[in-house]
């Protein structure tokens, strides 16, 4: 019975993050009505198709120059353009919170986010808007898998293998230490960061000798083990 009761209260969470996630999606989409990057580029895809199609089926567009120039342009520039274009895409779509959040084994992460808890550090942030709340997991992981040195891309083409061929890792723990940087781009110079605690450790968080995360700072991260037991926070329409 009680592992019906969580199985039912998995499947109740994740219904709750999802609702979440859409709701804010929904936001942004009524914040944005013009066509998108995304909608150009698939107008873009179709177009260079079609021409592909002429090209081929009335081979002789090429013997004048301008036919000349019209295969060059479909058959490398536009992929090129689209192959690049779509990428960028990809990039900035990787950066929302919500595309983090689609692999089921992030969904408790996710959850962490709405704990009505002020010592959940992400929640904090992430509730009270000091972060963007449709990029909370890139602004705080800028240097993570493809946004990261050659070393941190290998690191994320590993998560891809493990996904599909072996087991992912649970529970999921960062591969290097969290570096200070994640937390010094925004908190910086502003004013409620420069008492007198971080200003005589500054030279030791800086160079990372002393982690902002640490047992006895702010060690209360996502914490998503215990994220069942928290009180989750929904926002009002």
């Amino acid at each position: 019975m009680r592992k019906r009761s969580d199985e039912e209260r998995a499947v109740k969470d994740r219904g709750t993050l999802e609702t979440l996630l859409v709701t804010g999606e929904k936001k942004q989409s009524k914040a944005n009505m013009m066509p998108g990057p995304t909608s150009i580029l698939f107008v873009l895809l179709g177009t260079t198709i079609v021409l592909l199609i002429v090209v081929l089926a009335r081979a002789s567009l090429t013997a004048t120059p301008a036919g000349k120039i019209l295969v060059f342009l479909v058959f490398f520039v536009l992929p090129v353009l689209c192959g690049f274009w779509g990428l960028n895409e990809h990039l900035e779509r990787s950066k929302q919170t919500a595309f983090c959040l689609s692999c089921h084994i992030m969904q408790p992460y996710g959850e962490s986010l709405y704990a009505s808890d002020p010592t959940y550090i992400p929640a904090a942030h992430f509730q009270n808007h000091r972060i963007p709340p449709d990029e909370a997991c890139y602004t705080c992981h800028t240097d993570y898998a493809m946004y990261g040195t050659i070393h941190v891309k290998l690191h994320g083409l590993r998560h891809i293998y493990m996904q599909y061929f072996g087991t992912p890792m649970n529970p999921i723990r960062l591969y290097d230490p969290y570096n200070n940087r994640e937390c010094l781009h925004c908190h910086a110079g502003a004013r409620s960061f420069e008492n007198d605690t971080h200003m005589a450790l500054l030279d030791q968080i800086k160079s990372n000798q002393l982690s902002c995360v640490s047992s006895g700072c702010h060690d209360t991260i996502h914490n998503a083990a215990a994220i069942g037991n928290v009180k989750i926070w929904r926002p009002q329409e």
